[in-house]
This record gives C-alpha cells, structure tokens and sequence, in this order.
C-alpha cells in the first residue's frame, strides 16, 4: 500500500427511472476529517448513511460531497369538469344575449377555474426507495474514484518523503563524521581558549578553567541530538512503509526532527558543523510541508 494524500476529486452520474443526478466530491487538507454533505430534498433519507460511508472511506480531509438532482418530464393526466362544462353550457345557451356580445367560446370556458385539472402522476414509494438506493451506489463509485486519485498523488508524496529522508539521514551521518566533533579537536578548541584567557588575563586558577572547559565541552556535546536523529529517521522509514493513514504521526515526527537540529545549531561550535545542522533545518522543514498534505 502506497500514502494517500488529502487532495482529490471525482466526479459521477447516473439515475433511475425520471430522475437524474451527478455526485461530486472534492477533499483539501485539513487537520482531522471534516465531511460536509449537500443533498436535494427527495434525498434527505440518505444523508446519514452517505455520512457514514464517507467516514469508513477517509481518514482526513475536508470533503464537501454535493449531489444534484434533476426530474425528467414525467406524463400528466389532464381531467375536464365535464358536468360543470355541460352546466355552464347549457345556462349561456339559454341566456338571450344582446348582439354586441358574442357567446363564450369554449377554450373561454375552459379556462375557468376548476374546469381543467392537471395532475402529475404520484412519485411510486418503492421507486423513490430504489432510487435512493442508486444514489448512494452511485456515491460508493465516486468514493472509489476518489480514494484512488487520493492514492495516486500519495505515490508521488511518498517518493519525495522518502528523498527528503534519506537527505535527513545522510546530513545526520555527516554531522557525527564531523571532523570538528573528533576528541583531539575539541581538546584543541578547548586549549586554545584556556590559553588565551590565562595570556589575558592574571589571577585565574588553571585548574578552574579547566574544569569549566570540561562541562562547556560536556554541554556542546551533539550525541544525544544525533542519536535521537537517527532513531527518527529510522521510525520515518517504518511509517513510510506500514501504507495506514500517517499524516499525523509524520507531522509530529518533523516537529521531533526540527526541534533536535536546532539544539544540535544551538550547541555547534564550529562552521562545518553548523552548515551541516543550517541543510538539516531546511530538509525537515521541506519534509514537514509535505508530510501536512497526507492522509
């Protein structure tokens, strides 16, 4: 199994009897899984349980699933009031108009009120039922489509995730082959500076500064840092590799990586050294960029 990234969208219609409707989900990175779901009113039954579904299928992301709907034209029953028609008839017939008003002509009649009724035929329960069933098929299509576009980028991530590792490693390995960390040169540094406060300055007791020189070469001391390093590096791996959603772990795990690399500029006492922990600060913070857009 490859990452998945929080980014995707997919796109599907389909339809059952006169009705027509198109699912479409978009996901953008958020800190948790945060679904926002659109239904027309004729699919408010299904809102809970299309929830449901995108909930099983993401882990994080901010997700709006939107589905439209639409009605194709469906037969109407057209019935006339004959009995008020043939009524209203026969009272005009019987009326002695004067010539200058002409009888009523039937599409007149007609369109009085009450005398044409139109009634759309009454949507079938058991259809609206299947109906709905589709819909949410149609959604676990669209999940599909979804998850895999999700997948497809996460392959790219892991490779870049995977290249900012090994850099970390290797920048890690580099700072503990430092020459500047090799006994015979701190013992160097350290002498140098002993002699140079005893040539400057009178009174001061050797054996004093050499002990305040031990616990400053004591607190220098990177081991820790680049222990902790390596362990991180080595954790990074197995996440990379489990294929479970481990955004969130690997977020947390370029904070663990950012803070040792800057104790480990804190305390270097020397340029190589620092030039070392300065790259290492920029590939974690690369890596934690893109370890915010997985899943």
């Amino acid at each position: 199994m490859t990452l998945k990234s929080m980014t995707g969208f997919a796109s599907v219609s389909g339809g059952r009897g006169a009705l027509r409707w198109t699912w479409e989900i978009k996901t953008v990175n958020a800190k948790g899984l945060d679904a926002r779901l659109r239904v027309p009113p004729l699919f408010d039954a299904i809102d809970g349980e299309a929830r449901g579904r995108i909930g099983r299928r993401l882990a994080r992301g901010a997700c709006q699933a939107a589905m439209s709907a639409q009605r194709e034209a469906v037969p109407v029953d057209v019935k006339v009031n004959e009995p008020a028609l043939r009524q209203l008839g026969a009272i005009l017939a019987a009326l002695r108009l004067p010539p200058s008003i002409h009888p009523a002509s039937l599409d007149g009649l007609l369109a009085l009120r009450g005398m044409v009724e139109v009634v759309e035929a009454a949507d079938d329960p058991a259809e609206i039922e299947a109906a709905r069933a589709a819909a949410l098929a149609d959604l676990d299509t669209a999940l599909d489509a979804l998850v895999a576009a999700r997948a497809g980028e996460g392959a790219a991530l892991e490779t870049v995730m995977r290249t900012r590792i090994e850099r970390i490693a290797e920048l890690t390995r580099a700072a503990d082959d430092c020459p500047a960390r090799k006994p015979e040169a701190v013992k160097a540094r350290l002498s140098r500076a002993v002699n140079a406060l005893l040539d400057g300055a009178s009174g001061l007791d050797p054996a004093r500064l050499h002990q305040e020189a031990l616990m400053l070469a004591a607190k220098a001391d990177i081991r820790e840092e680049l222990d902790r390093l390596h362990a991180h590096v080595a954790a990074a791996r197995v996440l990379l590799a489990s294929g479970d959603p481990v955004g969130r772990k690997l977020d947390f795990l370029a904070q663990e990586f950012g803070r040792e690399a800057n104790t480990l500029c804190a305390k270097a006492n020397d340029p190589a050294l620092t030039a070392i922990g300065m790259d290492l600060r920029v590939e974690i913070e690369q890596f934690r960029e893109q370890a915010q857009n997985i899943e």
